[in-house]
C-alpha cells in the first residue's frame, strides 16, 4: 500500500486549527440547546434558564411600585397609595411606620385588581392605605407592602398647626414620560425640602393608557423620586379620557367620593377645589357627573364661605385642566368668546362655572393644557377688573387665572399671541 505523506505548512495548521475551533463549538451550541452536553465519559446536566427565570419573576411582581402620597379629607390623613403585579393575597395590603422606627405603627387597607384593556391583556394591582390621627408639624418614615414583598423605606411630613404658615407648592400640567424636563430640577427641589405638597393640572405621561399601559408605568415609576415623599395631587386632564378615564381614577387616591375626579382640601390658610374640566367636554360618559360637580362645587364654596371657615382659610383656590381664557392662537376653546366651562352648555347656559366662581369669592384660578405659562389680569365677563394701577392683585374685583401647562411633555408648541385677547394677560410665556 501506498502511504500518503502530508506535507502542512504553517499557513495550513492555522487554517485546520481554526475549522476544528468552529466545529466544536458548533457541537456544543447544538448540545446547549437541547439542555446537555456529552462527553465520551461524562454526562454534564445544564439547568433549565427558562425556569429560572419564571421563579424570580414571580418574586419580582410581589414588590411595591409606583409608590406616591397624598393628602386626605383632613390634615391629619395620609393616603399611600402603590402597585404590584401580582395579587399579594391572603396578604393584605400594608403600611408600616414611626417617627424614627417602622415598627411604631401598622395600618392595612385596600386591593384592587386593575387591567389595561388592549392586546396584552396588562394586569396589576393597586393598594391603599389611610393613615388617620398623624401627629401635624411631624415627619415620618414609612415602607409599603405586605408579607410576601415591601417597599424601600420613604418619609413624609404632615402640615404644619401654626395659624400663619404660608405652605409651598410645584403647580404644573402637561407633564409626560418623555422631555419630561422638569422632572430633574422637582427631584431635586423635594429634597431640598422646598414643597408641601405637588399639584399637577392633568395630562399625565402622554398618555398613561398607551402601549396598553405601560407607558403610564414607566410614568408611575419615574414620580415615584418625587411622589413617594411629598403628597403629589390630581386632577384629570383630556388625555386621560379613553375609558371614561380608567387609568386616571385607578392610580391615584384623592380625598372624597368621586373617584378622584373632583375634590377639596385644606392647607394653612387655602381651601383648595380640584375640579373636571373634562366633564364639559365628553358628554358621552353622561351629564350625571357635570351634575354632581356643579351640585358639589355650590355646597362646598358655601361652606368654604362660612364666616368661621373663611377667617381661619382666607383663600379659595380652584385648580383644573382646561382653562377658561387663554391667549394664544390656537383652535382650544379658550379662544372662543363663550367657553364650554365658563358659561355653560350652549344656547342652556348651564353649570358654567365663572357665575359661580364669582359670587363664592375665589380668588385664583389655576388651568393647564395650553402648553405654555400665562397669567391673567383680574377678569370676568371678559372685562378687566384689576385692583389699582399701581397693585392690579391686590383687591381685585374678579377672578386671577393663571396658567401652567408648560412642565413639558412630547408636545411642545411655539404659540402665537391672538391679538384679541392679548389685553387680558400682562405674562405669556412658552
Amino acid at each position: 500500500m501506498e502511504h500518503l505523506n502530508f506535507q502542512l505548512n504553517p499557513k495550513t495548521i492555522i487554517v485546520f486549527s481554526i475549522f476544528l475551533q468552529f466545529l466544536l463549538i458548533s457541537v456544543v451550541n447544538s448540545s446547549i440547546s437541547t439542555g446537555q452536553v456529552k462527553a465520551s465519559t461524562q454526562h454534564v446536566e445544564f439547568v433549565d434558564s427558562n425556569s429560572i427565570l419564571e421563579n424570580s419573576y414571580q418574586l419580582i411582581r410581589y414588590q411595591p411600585r409606583h409608590v406616591h402620597i397624598s393628602y386626605g379629607e383632613t390634615p391629619t390623613e395620609m393616603f399611600i397609595t402603590w402597585s404590584t403585579i401580582d395579587s399579594i393575597s391572603p396578604s393584605l395590603a400594608t403600611v408600616e411606620f414611626g417617627l424614627k422606627s417602622i415598627s411604631q405603627y401598622r395600618v392595612t387597607g385596600t386591593s384592587k385588581f386593575f387591567q389595561a384593556p388592549g392586546t396584552m391583556n396588562l394586569t396589576q394591582y393597586i393598594h391603599r392605605v389611610k393613615l388617620e390621627n398623624l401627629t401635624m408639624d411631624t415627619t415620618y418614615i414609612y415602607q409599603c407592602g405586605s408579607n410576601v414583598g415591601w417597599s424601600d423605606l420613604f418619609f413624609f411630613s404632615t402640615m404644619e398647626s401654626d395659624p400663619n404658615w404660608a405652605p409651598q407648592f410645584a403647580i404644573f400640567g402637561d407633564m409626560g414620560n418623555v422631555n419630561a424636563k422638569s422632572l430633574t430640577r422637582l427631584q431635586r427641589e423635594v429634597h431640598l425640602d422646598m414643597y408641601d405638597a405637588i399639584i399637577h393640572v392633568g395630562d399625565f405621561a402622554y398618555d398613561m393608557d398607551t402601549d396598553d399601559g405601560l407607558v403610564g408605568d414607566s410614568f408611575m415609576d419615574q414620580i415615584q423620586s418625587i411622589a413617594a415623599y411629598v403628597p403629589y395631587m390630581t386632577c384629570p386632564g383630556n388625555h386621560e379620557s379613553r375609558d371614561n378615564f380608567l387609568h386616571y381614577k385607578g392610580r391615584f387616591t384623592m380625598p372624597g367620593k368621586f373617584d378622584s375626579m373632583l375634590y377639596s382640601w385644606d392647607i394653612g390658610p387655602i381651601h383648595f377645589v380640584s375640579i373636571s374640566t373634562e366633564f364639559y367636554y365628553y358628554l358621552q360618559y353622561g351629564i350625571k357627573p357635570l351634575l354632581q360637580q356643579y351640585t358639589f362645587l355650590e355646597k362646598d364654596l358655601e361652606d368654604a364661605n362660612k364666616p368661621e371657615n373663611r377667617a381661619k382659610r382666607p383663600w379659595i383656590i380652584v385648580y383644573g385642566h382646561r382653562p377658561m381664557y387663554c391667549s394664544n392662537d390656537d383652535e382650544d376653546d379658550c379662544t372662543n368668546q363663550e367657553t364650554l366651562l365658563r358659561v355653560g352648555i350652549p344656547f342652556l347656559h348651564w353649570f358654567g362655572l365663572e357665575d359661580l366662581f364669582m359670587q363664592n369669592g375665589v380668588d385664583l384660578v389655576i388651568w393647564a393644557h395650553e402648553h405654555s405659562y400665562e397669567r391673567l389680569w383680574p377678569i370676568y365677563n371678559r372685562t378687566v377688573y384689576n385692583g389699582t394701577y399701581e397693585e392690579p392683585y391686590r383687591n381685585p374685583k374678579s377672578l386671577t387665572h393663571v396658567i401652567t401647562g408648560s412642565a413639558v411633555s412630547l408636545y411642545i408648541y411655539i404659540y402665537i399671541y391672538n391679538f384679541n385677547q392679548k389685553k387680558f394677560t400682562p405674562l405669556l410665556s412658552s
